[in-house]
């Protein structure tokens, strides 16, 4: 790349910059400001509903200086995804500016996920003298919220749920400063003129508190469980070495087995239960903040219930400066698992947190900045040094996959259980964060939600509906309503071994295999273990596990031990109440035998 060198200035250019990207919510436009200061160039910076517009004025190698290190040195959270220059006459700018956002007839701007507390602001809200000292909403242009507070872009405070509360003069003076870290921060706030914090009880009743964190963490040191409002969402929080409480969170939550996510406030903490990789280290103090599966430490501290069975804990490190207050009070761990019951979304407003929740609360910790679109927490694993994700959400979402080629607007309905929607747009292709298994009403709604909300946030109209070749599934019902568009019904086998070519931007002919679980097939049976000679729009099906009864019928997908039952009573016959497996061990005897009985 050409190097450029200040020196004698050339007559003045006078160009136009049309950047995309995610360059919205990420300090973008003032760090623009800056860069432009630092070359000597005048003109002006707006976000716009496709993008950021930057005019410059100047030197030309000034300029083509100040182009390369905007497109080498953005921001940590950005990301460019292109640069289109054009020259322009000469304004005569008479120096350079932030403006107000540009909406625009061709709506076409990535939006930043929520970004982890950074730690400029960490040491601010533990400073006693600072003047957001234990503020539990603050937050930069590097950090806080951003994907679920947005209505609608361009990224603006009037576009966002901070809409609701107008800035005080000392943040306003913040905010209009170039040379501060909260210069055209959206959510800027402190606890003069921001969103605060309040303690009730499972009756709805205020708890009168002049210090609710402070009273919250005592409350999870007595036992108590507390449905805490954070980014994306409630989570239910009890104190994970307490196994009275952890019992009482199952049972109420009516979660039997499935491990319970936890949060710690630093590395040190999650040290003395598990057992730390430099990789899961750089996954847990990411900006994504992820839930990271980690080996556990055995002995541990913690409540055997947390992961029963289960040789991995689910770890996160505190990722908004309300979990860093609550964490500092000397917990090992915090359970912090989805504000909901067992299959229905996450309750993202007070009024319907105490609707759903207080059969299991017994404490809410809310507060009254809105959140418009739930996000549960990602998962992530580290395989190989490699990142792997279970579940992407918060902190991933919305940023896109970045395919090979362009492809047609289209909207992908996604499988029945773990449900997530696509919409494509150009080389690029959103996924929303989890849905969960549509099998609800709720959950329904929140599909069918969060596929407007894409819609319009992206200004994508599809032509093209995909979905499952399942007949029965509610995302295919939901895809064949749809009018006006190509409707592809699409394998769920196949579909998993072309997303692994996505991911690899291979076109194949491959040879995949596709052992995850049961599907539809084009001969309409079930399906499962299957092997295919995959390209994207087709596929041969080389091999194949037999057919065999499902005992339980749909209960055998989400409990897996009934097909291997199924499929060693079909290799070993009555030998197999002789085996020494450790399935017949981990299983009731009269579930195993049950499950016999429907089969033989």
């Amino acid at each position: 790349m050409t190097e450029w060198r200040i020196g004698p200035e050339k007559p003045t250019v006078s160009l136009r910059l049309t950047v995309s990207g995610i360059v919205q919510g990420v300090g973008f436009r003032p760090f623009v400001y800056q860069l432009a200061h630092e070359y000597g160039l005048k003109g002006e910076v707006a976000n716009t509903s496709s993008g950021v517009m930057i005019r410059v004025e100047g030197g030309e190698d000034n300029a083509h200086a100040f182009i390369r290190d905007l497109r080498e040195k953005p921001p940590h959270p950005a990301h460019i995804s292109d640069i289109s220059t054009s020259y322009e006459p000469v304004v005569g700018y008479a120096e350079f500016t932030i403006q107000a956002s540009r909406s625009q007839p061709a709506r076409w701007a990535l939006i930043s996920p929520d970004i982890a507390t950074c730690d400029h602001c960490l040491r601010e809200l533990f400073d006693p003298k600072d003047r957001r000292h234990r503020y539990p909403f603050i937050n930069c242009t590097n950090c806080g919220p951003r994907y679920t507070i947005i209505d609608d872009i361009p990224y603006d405070r009037p576009n966002t749920s901070m809409k609701h509360f107008t800035m005080c003069r000392n943040c306003r003076k913040e905010y209009d400063d170039p040379e501060n870290r909260r210069f055209h921060a959206q959510p800027n706030a402190c606890a003069v003129c921001g969103p605060a914090v309040a303690l009730y009880d499972n009756n709805g009743a205020r708890v009168p508190a002049l210090y609710p964190i402070e009273r919250t963490a005592g409350l999870l040191k007595e036992g108590r469980i507390v449905a805490m409002k954070g980014l994306g969402g409630f989570h239910l929080a009890v104190d994970a070495e307490n196994n009275d409480a952890v019992m009482r969170l199952r049972q109420r939550k009516r979660r039997e087995e499935k491990p319970l996510a936890l949060m710690s406030y630093d590395l040190d903490r999650i040290c003395e239960y598990a057992r730390l990789e430099p990789d899961e280290e750089a996954l847990l103090t990411s900006p994504q903040r992820p839930i990271v599966l980690i080996r556990k430490r055995n002995p541990n501290p913690l409540s055997p219930e947390v992961s029963p069975r289960n040789k991995n804990f689910g770890v996160m490190l505190p990722y908004t400066p309300l979990h860093h207050l609550v964490l500092s009070h000397d917990f090992t761990a915090l359970v912090m698992t989805s504000g909901n019951m067992s299959e229905a979304p996450i309750a993202i407003d007070n009024e319907e947190a105490f609707e759903r929740l207080g059969a299991i609360a017994d404490y809410f910790l809310v507060h009254d900045r809105e959140i418009y679109l739930r996000s549960d927490d990602s998962i992530v694993r580290s395989v190989a040094g490699a990142t792997r994700s279970v579940r992407r959400s918060r902190g991933y979402v919305p940023v896109p996959v970045f395919l090979k080629e362009k492809v047609p607007q289209t909207l992908a309905c996604g499988a029945e259980l773990k449900n997530t929607v696509c919409l494509t747009k150009g080389k690029n292709a959103f996924l929303s964060q989890h849905i969960g298994d549509l099998e609800n009403l709720e959950t329904y709604r929140f599909f069918d939600l969060t596929v407007l909300h894409m819609k319009r946030m992206l200004d994508i109209d599809p032509q093209i509906v995909a979905y499952d070749l399942h007949p029965d599934y509610l995302s295919t019902c939901y895809a064949q309503e749809q009018e006006g568009m190509e409707k592809i019904a699409v394998q769920h086998h196949h579909a998993h071994i072309v997303s692994c070519m996505a991911e690899n931007r291979l076109d194949g002919p491959v040879l995949g295999l596709s052992f995850d679980g049961t599907g539809y097939g084009t001969d309409g049976c079930i399906w499962g273990g299957e092997v295919l000679i995959a390209e994207t729009h087709q596929f041969t099906r080389a091999a194949h596990l037999a057919y065999l009864p499902m005992p339980g019928g749909a209960a055998a997908i989400k409990e897996p031990w009934r097909m291997a039952i199924s499929y060693l009573y079909h290799v070993f016959g009555e030998a197999l109440y002789g085996l020494d497996l450790p399935l017949f061990r981990n299983i009731e005897k009269a579930k195993t035998s049950t499950i016999l009985e429907m089969i033989s």
